[in-house]
């Protein structure tokens, strides 16, 4: 089984980052969860789900939340000109100025634990991404679990009979979010076990990556095809 696209990690931080950049304009403007909404004419749980960063809604989502917030300006300069190269010919295109270079850096936040959670739940992404088109490997996550279980009593039994219904019925919402509830799951996990060692190297490479921080835009860095 091939390993994670070199940018899924990357992908996914830049979405987390975006969803909490718009949770804490919303707040600031001094807008609650059910008048946001409305506004955008989504329900509250497509709202959640865009101020988690989730790839789940679409891009017309997070356009309408990001327009209303006063940010889509930030878009609007993607899908503009300013960022192309200047047409064969003109004195811009002649001008021997270097071009300006717009940098990001990208990275985790080592002391709100952003990295732990990062990596749970890519590494959980990936595996639900497995075991989607592989049964064997769902089957091999329920068999872990069920020897879990068998050996008695413990403080994550709770967890792990939540993780059965999980498992049989497909439900990956539930371990995929950024709630409190979500994360204890993951904590108790059998899913990540059916990985193979490649694909969660991949995970962990791309992680250590960003806890150093990745600059975007830096000429010396290419960029995928």
């Amino acid at each position: 089984m091939n390993a994670p696209d070199s940018t899924a990690v990357l992908e996914r931080q830049l979405l987390l980052q975006l969803g909490d950049r718009l949770k804490r304009l919303r707040k600031s403007q001094g807008l609650g969860t059910v008048e946001m909404a409305k506004r955008a004419g989504i329900s509250r749980t497509t709202l959640g789900s865009v101020e988690a960063g989730d790839p789940g809604p679409s891009i017309g989502t997070y356009l309408r939340v990001m327009s209303l917030l006063g940010v889509s300006g930030e878009l609007a300069l993607l899908a503009g000109d300013a960022l192309q190269p200047a047409p064969a010919g003109s004195a811009a295109a002649r001008s021997r100025r270097a071009r300006p270079i717009v940098q990001v850096t990208v990275s985790t936040d080592e002391s709100l634990h952003q990295v732990q959670d990062l990596q749970s739940l890519a590494l959980h992404e990936e595996a639900v991404r497995l075991v989607r088109v592989d049964p064997a490997l769902l089957l091999q996550a329920q068999a872990t679990l069920e020897r879990w279980l068998g050996t008695g009593s413990s403080r994550s039994s709770g967890l792990w009979h939540e993780w059965q219904e999980i498992l049989r019925q497909g439900k990956w919402r539930k371990v995929l979010g950024r709630t409190r509830r979500a994360q204890e799951l993951r904590q108790a996990s059998p899913l990540t076990a059916v990985l193979p060692a490649q694909v969660r190297q991949g995970v962990l490479d791309q992680v250590g990556q960003l806890r150093k921080g990745l600059v975007l835009g830096d000429p010396k860095i290419e960029t995928p095809a």
